[in-house]
């Protein structure tokens, strides 16, 4: 029997635009000065003005924010009401970066999007990052937001139903975040997960350590930075709630894995997935041809019919 079609990995799968795509960023990404000669926060400086893989971030005007008190101080989150209409019920989001780049406000075109589309509130959150707050201050902040949402947000904007995700780093922070709930708070309130290209294996997949050098948004010495920084303190990489394929993943909700066929991170999609059904949890994997690490973010023919897929699976779990 075929789990997955083969074809789907070959090179000549994936359309003129990705290769065309692909090969533009790793030119450029390739020519950039090495990152990692940067203190983390020239990075996300550098980052904030365009000059890494994205674009430079667009701010959406209809964003709200609140800030929640959490285990270590204060937690923003940013809001995004669906335009014209109530909410059905809400969507908490943990953005990616490799627990150590990123923020709430980089992403903000697809979450107005995502809300308008699926009627869902958007709630990001700006969680703590490393090294200057290296684990377990990253996700003891998503637990505190998640905790907030499905308690206090629920009452305030009257809804019931939650769904959650993010994409690489945020993927695992968001699988963390669904075990926390359930292991420590005895709570199970989401009722679908979007993850995307997420890292759920800290000590590092084949696919992520035979990639090497070159610089599709994302290389090997760059996962074994994020790490580092993550885990500044020397906790053990295969720890569950740090890398959650170890995990108990028993009475987790639906959820809707997807990945580029040309990201490092490829395996850990692949093996996360498996894992889900294996533990009784319903999934659906969708693989891209040539799509790199969160390709989503770009403006590329299969990031619309990603994103499309992610918005039908939210609509389909949460109504």
């Amino acid at each position: 029997m075929t789990l997955i079609n083969p074809a789907l990995f070959r090179d000549e799968a994936a359309s003129d635009e990705t290769l065309a795509f692909n090969r533009d960023l790793s030119a450029r990404l390739n020519a950039l000065p090495d990152q990692w000669i940067f203190p983390p926060q020239v990075v996300r400086e550098r980052r904030e003005q365009g000059l890494g893989p994205f674009p430079a971030p667009v701010r959406s005007p209809r964003a709200e924010t609140r800030v929640i008190e959490g285990p270590h101080g204060p937690v923003p989150l940013r809001l995004f009401r669906p335009q014209g209409k109530s909410a059905t019920g809400a969507f908490l989001h943990i953005h990616g970066g490799g627990w150590t780049l990123g923020s709430a406000d980089a992403q903000d075109p697809r979450l107005v999007e995502m809300a308008d589309r699926t009627g869902l509130l958007v709630v990001s959150v700006d969680y703590r990052l490393a090294p200057e707050h290296p684990y377990p201050q990253g996700p003891d902040d998503c637990e505190a937001a998640a905790l907030w949402l499905v308690r206090a947000g629920a009452i305030e904007f009257s809804v019931s139903q939650f769904a959650l995700g993010g994409d690489s780093a945020g993927a695992n922070l968001a699988v963390a975040t669904m075990l926390r709930l359930r292991d420590r708070h005895g709570l199970t309130p989401f009722c679908a997960a979007v993850l995307i290209a997420g890292c759920y294996d800290l000590r590092l997949t084949p696919s992520a350590r035979s990639w090497g050098m070159d610089k599709l948004v994302l290389n090997t010495r760059d996962m074994d930075m994020f790490v580092r920084h993550y885990l500044a303190h020397g906790q053990d990489p295969w720890t569950p709630d740090i890398s959650p394929l170890a995990a108990d993943l028993r009475g987790l909700p639906a959820a809707h894995f997807v990945v580029g066929t040309r990201d490092p991170l490829v395996d850990d999609t692949l093996f996360m997935a498996m894992r889900w059904l294996a533990a009784g949890n319903a999934a659906e994997l969708k693989l891209f041809p040539g799509g790199c690490h969160v390709f989503q973010n770009f403006p590329l023919r299969i990031a619309a019919e990603s994103n499309n897929l992610i918005d039908k699976f939210l609509i389909e779990s949460t109504q």
